[in-house]
C-alpha cells in the first residue's frame, strides 16, 4: 500500500492505494482508504499531513505483512473438543448478505422497528430467514438452529422469529416498496415490460381454515390439500416487483388489479405493458390495462375462440414471414399436413410465420395474433406420441382405467366401450385408443394466440411474451430450491410473513445471478453457497473446507473479498465480515 495526492480547490486530497493482481494475472489498483484533504488532517493530527500519512501508510502495511505471515498451527491428540462449541461454519451467506446490504434491508427493518415497540433485533432475524430459505429450506424453528452455523452468531431466540412474522405481514407492502426503491442502487429497473402470474402452495392438513386463507381449490400439482394463491409480478429482467397472498379458493383472475394499483400508486409506476397467460385475460382484466399509458399482451386458446376466429386463425392463408425488414406472403398448407421434402423442413425450421387482426372487444380493440411454427409443432406432436405410447401401453398390461384426467394426462387417449358393434352390453369393458381426440388436437400443432392492444410488430410482440417462462422459473426456484411449501405455520399473518421472506429470498437470489453474469444455473450457484464451509481453528482462524471451482472465483472477484486463502486469520475475518456488510455498490475488479 502506498499513499496517492490529488489536488483540488481545496487542497491535495490524500488516498491510500494498493496494486494487486487477479486470478487472470492483470494488474489492478484500488482505493483501500479515503484519508481527507490535508487542512483536515493537520486540524485532525496536529501534524505535518505528508509525514503523518507516510507513518499512517507504513502501519497498515505492518499490520498487512503480520496478517500475510504463515501461520504453524498445532494440535493435541489428547485434548478433546469444546463440549457445545461448533467449530464447522457457512461462509456462502456473506454473498447473500453483501447484496442484502446493497439493497438497504437493514435500513428498512430499522425504518419498520421505529413504528413497533418490539425489543428483538428485526434485521438479524429477517436476514437469518432469507439466508436459511436459500441456503438450508426448513422451518423456522430449524432456521434458527441452522443460523448458529453461520460465521455470526444469533442474538435472537427463536420464539422472536415468529414474532417478527407478524410484523413482516403488517410491513409488507411498505417493506416491497423500500426493497423496490433500494433496488435502483444496481441501476434502472427494465418495467417497460412487467409480467403476472399466479401459482399456489399447498399445506399439510386435512382440512380448510373456516376463516382463514388455506382454503381448498385447484391446485397448480393436483394435490387434495389446502392451498394459498400468490400473485407474482417480475420486471423484464426476471427481478420480482411485487407479491400478494389470497385464499386458495380466489379467482386468480381477481388478484391482477389491487396488486397492479398498489404498484402504480406506491412505485410511481405508470407506463408498461402487463403480459399474462391466458388464466389472467379476463376482458375486466384487459380494459384495465388499455386505460392511460398502459398496455396488455396475454396469450389466447385458439381452442376457445369464437368459431369465425377459430377458422380464421387455423386458415392456411394469409399467412407472412420477414425478410429483412420486408414481409412476403405464404400459404402454409403442406407444412400443416407435413407434405414437404427434407430441404423445405430444414428451410423453415426455425421459420415463425404470423397472422393479425383486429378484434372490437366493444369497450376497447384488441390485436389477435397467431403464428405457426414446424418446431413448435414437432414439439407437441413429439410430447403427444410419448402420451399415446404410455396410453398404449397401459391397454396392453390391462391398467387403463376410465377416470377424471387433466389436459396432460395419458388417459385422455384412451377409449371406453362398453357395448359391442351390435349395441350388446359387453361383459367386460373394452379399452382403445381415442383417434378421434389426436385428430383433433392435431389440428393446433404449431399454432399459437397472443391478443394485444398494441400495433407494434407482431415479431416483437411475440419476443415480449417469450421471456414469460421467467416467472414460471422464479415459482420454480420457490417451491423446488427454497422449498417454500408444505409451510410450518398456521395463522394469517405468519402465512403471509413466511411467504414474503420467500419473495424476499427470490429478490436476493435474482441480484446474485445477475451479479455473476446470469452464467450459472439456479442449482450450481445455490449448491456452491450451501457447500462453502469453514473450520474454525480456536485462538487462530479459519480453515476452508470447500473446493475453489471458477464459481467461487467468480463470487470473490464479483464482490471484492476473498474465503478461499488456506487459512483466514480471526483478525481477517472479521474484516471480510465487515466488507459483507458494507452497503457501498461493489465492482468487479
Amino acid at each position: 500500500m502506498r499513499i496517492r495526492t490529488a489536488k483540488t480547490k481545496n487542497g491535495r486530497l490524500f488516498y491510500v492505494i494498493k496494486t494487486y493482481y487477479d486470478s487472470h494475472g492483470v494488474e489492478h489498483t484500488v482505493t483501500v482508504e479515503k484519508l481527507g484533504n490535508e487542512n483536515d488532517i493537520k486540524a485532525r493530527t496536529g501534524r505535518d499531513p505528508d509525514k503523518w500519512a507516510k507513518e499512517y501508510v507504513a502501519k497498515l502495511n505492518e499490520e498487512e505483512k503480520k496478517q500475510n505471515a504463515d501461520v504453524t498451527l498445532s494440535f493435541s491428540q489428547t485434548k478433546l473438543l469444546s463440549k457445545e462449541h461448533i467449530y464447522e461454519y457457512n461462509s456462502g451467506y456473506l454473498f447473500l448478505q453483501k447484496i442484502y446490504y446493497e439493497l438497504g434491508l437493514d435500513k428498512i427493518c430499522r425504518q419498520v422497528a421505529k413504528r413497533h415497540s418490539f425489543q428483538y433485533d428485526l434485521n438479524s432475524i429477517l436476514s437469518r430467514l432469507l439466508y436459511g430459505r436459500i441456503l438450508e429450506p426448513c422451518s423456522k424453528k430449524a432456521t434458527f438452529e441452522y443460523s448458529k452455523s453461520l460465521l455470526e452468531k444469533p442474538n435472537f431466540e427463536a420464539h422472536h422469529v415468529y414474532r417478527a412474522l407478524d410484523v413482516l405481514c403488517d410491513e409488507s407492502d411498505f417493506i416491497q416498496q423500500q426493497l423496490y426503491k433500494n433496488s435502483f442502487v444496481y441501476g434502472n429497473r427494465n418495467t417497460g415490460v412487467i409480467y403476472y402470474d399466479c401459482s399456489n402452495f399447498f399445506f399439510e392438513i386435512e382440512q380448510q381454515d373456516e376463516e382463514g386463507l388455506r382454503k381448498f381449490g385447484k391446485s397448480k400439482e393436483n394435490r387434495p390439500l389446502p392451498i394459498v394463491e400468490m400473485g407474482l409480478f417480475i420486471d423484464r429482467d426476471g427481478i420480482p416487483l411485487g407479491v400478494c397472498i389470497d385464499p386458495g379458493n380466489t379467482n386468480e383472475q381477481k388478484t391482477l388489479k389491487p396488486i397492479e394499483q398498489r404498484i402504480i400508486s406506491e412505485y410511481g409506476m405508470s407506463k408498461f405493458i402487463v403480459c399474462t397467460d391466458a388464466g389472467l385475460a379476463s376482458k375486466a382484466n384487459r380494459k384495465f390495462n388499455s386505460i392511460n399509458d398502459r398496455a396488455f399482451i396475454v396469450t389466447s386458446p385458439i381452442k376457445k375462440l369464437k368459431s369465425e376466429l377459430k377458422e380464421w386463425a387455423l386458415s392456411p392463408q394469409g399467412w407472412y414471414i420477414s425478410d429483412g425488414n420486408r414481409r412476403k406472403k405464404y400459404d402454409i398448407s403442406k407444412l400443416i399436413t407435413g407434405d414437404i421434402d427434407e430441404k423445405t423442413q430444414q428451410t423453415f425450421n426455425d421459420t415463425v410465420f404470423y397472422k393479425e387482426r383486429w378484434v372490437d372487444q366493444g369497450s376497447f380493440e384488441e390485436k389477435l395474433i397467431v403464428t405457426f411454427s414446424l418446431k413448435y409443432q414437432h414439439y407437441q406432436r413429439s410430447i403427444r406420441n410419448g402420451q399415446i405410447g404410455r396410453a398404449r401401453k397401459a391397454i396392453d398390461n390391462g391398467t387403463a382405467k376410465a377416470k377424471k384426467y387433466n389436459q396432460n394426462d395419458y388417459r385422455r387417449f384412451v377409449e371406453k366401450t362398453a357395448v359391442t358393434d351390435d349395441g350388446v352390453i359387453a361383459e367386460n369393458a373394452l379399452f382403445s385408443i381415442n383417434t378421434t381426440r389426436i385428430e383433433e388436437e392435431e389440428k393446433y400443432d404449431g399454432f399459437y394466440a397472443l391478443s394485444t392492444n398494441l400495433d407494434d410488430d407482431p415479431r416483437q410482440i411475440v419476443k415480449v411474451n417469450h421471456r414469460r417462462w421467467q416467472i414460471e422459473e422464479c415459482f420454480r426456484i420457490m417451491k423446488s430450491e427454497f422449498k417454500a411449501r408444505p409451510a410450518h405455520v398456521s395463522t394469517d399473518t405468519r402465512i403471509k410473513g413466511h411467504f414474503l421472506t420467500c419473495y424476499l429470498a427470490l429478490v436476493l437470489y435474482r441480484y446474485l445471478e445477475k451479479r455473476t453474469g446470469n452464467k450459472y444455473t439456479c442449482e450450481q450457484l445455490i449448491s456452491t453457497l450451501r457447500g462453502m464451509h469453514m473450520r474454525e481453528v480456536v485462538g487462530e482462524g479459519y480453515l476452508p473446507s470447500y473446493t475453489r471451482t471458477d464459481i467461487t472465483d467468480e463470487l470473490h472477484e464479483t464482490f471484492g473479498f476473498r474465503t478461499d486463502y488456506q487459512i483466514i486469520t480471526s483478525q481477517r475475518m472479521k474484516k471480510i465480515i465487515k466488507s459483507s456488510k458494507d452497503r457501498n455498490l461493489t465492482r468487479k475488479k
